[in-house]
């Protein structure tokens, strides 16, 4: 039982599924007619082939996250949610396949991010959407991510596109200081894509000093021009408490510049469930190092776009969620 979670918060997204019927998984490659090999891109031996039959079967796996964010002075509590789910994607539109119509089309790893929390008497509600192809030989980048903020001042929306020459970029602000935007930044490794890339394959992680673009979320909490940065990324053994699970790795990312830690833990053995992340950095407000924590709580399997009904409502308490509950 489990899925009105995603929902509430991504009411678009749910519409189209809703409107159309359809089921949001793909099953198999529409360029080929066969099942898209996790396994063939993915970790080798036992774990590897397990990702193949849990991704294909038709449901997405949504995780509900205790959220502690850091804003303005002080650590709000929230609630977060991640949902994963391979779809069927065209390439040079860059949209989810509906019609079955244009050869263009890939499979891939879908993450959605909603993270809810209040700010004294207002509220915001924070979303990314990644796309990331399964078969990474041939597509190597992330193909696309979306993000928006909205809160009682105003709200902003960014997305990403890979070109040719560079990841587009197109940012839409309420803020005079953001305003308008669209420019071309080099293709480098985008911190949104983590969580796929942990999710396919995190052996494959790149270690060491590299460029990275930061995330979205962040970028727009910041108010941060969104370039490639210094980053030093590097994947342990977790030894921490603040998470738990099985086997836990923690993938770290460290910013010189923006004196900023990103620490995302997840399980060591597949299907590598993330069991949380944790984001230090230093609050625009008073100067002082926060964290930013979202521990996991509950994980569900589940077509969720098949239960929009009232009677459905009760499964989000299932899930773990602490708004719209009876």
């Amino acid at each position: 039982m489990k899925k009105i979670l995603f929902i509430l918060p991504v009411l678009a997204f749910v519409t189209s599924c809703q409107d159309q019927q359809v089921s949001t998984t793909s099953s198999t490659d529409p360029a080929t007619g066969a099942q898209p090999q996790f396994s063939s891109y993915s970790a080798a031996g036992g774990g590897a082939t397990s990702l193949d039959k849990y991704w294909y079967q038709g449901k997405a796996e949504i995780s509900h996250y205790a959220l502690q964010q850091n804003r303005y002075k002080d650590i709000h509590e929230g609630e977060a949610v991640m949902i994963f789910v391979t779809e069927d994607f065209l390439t040079d539109k860059q949209v989810k396949n509906d019609q079955y119509q244009n050869p263009n089309s890939i499979p891939i790893l879908k993450n959605n991010i909603v993270c809810k929390f209040p700010t004294g008497i207002y509220d915001y509600s924070m979303m990314t959407s990644v796309f990331t192809p399964v078969n990474t030989q041939k597509y190597p980048r992330t193909m696309k991510v979306t993000a928006s903020s909205q809160e009682w001042c105003g709200h902003t929306f960014m997305q990403i596109n890979d070109r040719d020459k560079g990841y587009a970029v197109s940012l839409r602000s309420y803020f005079e200081m953001e305003g308008d935007q669209d420019n071309v930044v080099a293709h480098t490794l985008l911190e949104d894509e983590l969580f796929n890339r942990i999710r396919m394959n995190p052996s494959g992680l790149p270690s060491g000093k590299i460029k990275m673009l930061p995330g979205t979320m962040v970028a727009r909490l910041m108010h941060k021009e969104f370039q490639p940065l210094d980053a030093e990324i590097s994947v342990t053994p977790y030894d921490g408490r603040e998470f738990t699970g099985s086997a836990l790795q923690v993938c770290r990312v460290v910013y010189p510049t923006l004196d900023r830690t990103l620490e995302i833990v997840f399980e060591k053995e597949a299907p590598f469930i993330i069991a949380g992340w944790k984001d230090t950095y230093l609050s625009m407000f008073d100067k002082k190092m926060k964290s930013t924590i979202a521990r996991r709580t509950n994980t569900l399997l589940d077509a969720y776009w098949s239960h929009n009904a009232l009677s459905d409502q009760p499964m989000r308490k299932a899930l773990g969620l602490t708004t719209f509950v009876k």
